[in-house]
């Protein structure tokens, strides 16, 4: 059976499933079991069914990217899944050249779609065909280094908002808790003067130095207070 027949009978499996909101495996499942009036599914179509479903989330991913105005999500069901089909046949089918993808897709389009389809289809495909470096990317992810620059939200890539800021958290709480535990392991109450560092000895001998000064600064204040506390 010609490929083109195996691409409308994928396309018919892949649009009743999103119709349903179906797995797309669940109902290919279904339908080689009872292909019910219809001759049993081609071998390609059944590969295109599997190749979109494993495949789905990078292949509109891909459609995202470089959709303009219209993501996947939004565009009409027969579109979205005559890209799906196109896109896994260019993204992951060595087999079919990209032209010969893109041309399957249009002419499936003018047969489905409405009068704008075809030309949106053929923009977005050729840009994927274009984009080799999106491509490279997603069939080999091991080979991608991640990417300096900050993602669309403001933060790193992969990095769960506020992680800085909590690490930055967890190291005060760290220190001030090695502080805590110093602190628990002093017995104030049998400490003795000798016991306490010379700085704050320093300190406080600092403080009497101080007072003292004052008072001989101002004797009548001394004087006063003397008067007062006997009285």
């Amino acid at each position: 059976m010609a490929r083109s027949t195996a691409r409308k009978r994928a396309l018919n499996t892949l649009y009743e499933a999103d119709e349903k909101g179906q797995d797309f495996l669940s109902l290919l499942a279904e339908r080689i079991e009872e292909p019910g009036a219809q001759t049993p599914l081609p071998d390609y179509a059944i590969e295109i069914v599997r190749g979109v479903a494993d495949h789905r989330r990078e292949i509109d991913y891909m459609l995202n990217e470089h959709s303009t105005g219209w993501k996947v999500r939004r565009m009409a069901v027969v579109d979205r899944n005559i890209l799906r089909i196109a896109a896994w046949e260019i993204i992951f089918n060595d087999d079919v050249p990209d032209r010969v993808a893109i041309d399957e897709a249009l002419g499936l389009a003018k047969t489905l779609s409405d009068g704008d389809s075809p030309a949106f289809i053929h923009g977005l495909l050729s840009a994927i065909c274009d984009d080799t470096e999106g491509r490279e990317a997603i069939l080999h992810p091991e080979n991608d280094e991640p990417d300096a620059q900050p993602s669309d939200d403001g933060q790193e890539p992969g990095e769960p908002a506020g992680e800085a800021s909590h690490a930055e958290a967890e190291t005060g709480d760290s220190e001030a808790s090695e502080d805590d535990d110093i602190a628990d392991g002093v017995d104030f109450d049998d400490m003795t003067f000798d016991d306490v560092s010379d700085d704050v000895a320093e300190a406080a001998s600092d403080d009497v130095a101080e007072a003292a000064s004052e008072q001989t600064a101002d004797p009548q204040a001394g004087q006063q207070d003397g008067e007062s506390t006997s009285k």
